[in-house]
């Protein structure tokens, strides 16, 4: 019995998953906050497009 308890104070494999996790759902939190501010700038410069879009179209005609 003390011999199991000593090879599974040991086994390290466990600590290994829970590394990767946690560096996954660190990059997973990047990711999130980087493409949050990204799409924040595509809908201005899609609302700028679309404005100036419109503002030519009402000149022309």
């Amino acid at each position: 019995m003390l011999k199991a308890i000593r090879v599974f104070a040991k086994d390290e494999s466990g600590a290994t998953a829970i590394e990767y996790g946690l560096i996954a759902a660190l990059v997973s939190v990047a990711a999130i906050a980087a493409l949050r501010g990204m799409g924040e700038s595509l809908s201005n410069l899609f609302s700028t497009v679309s404005g100036e879009l419109a503002n030519a179209v009402n000149s022309a005609g």
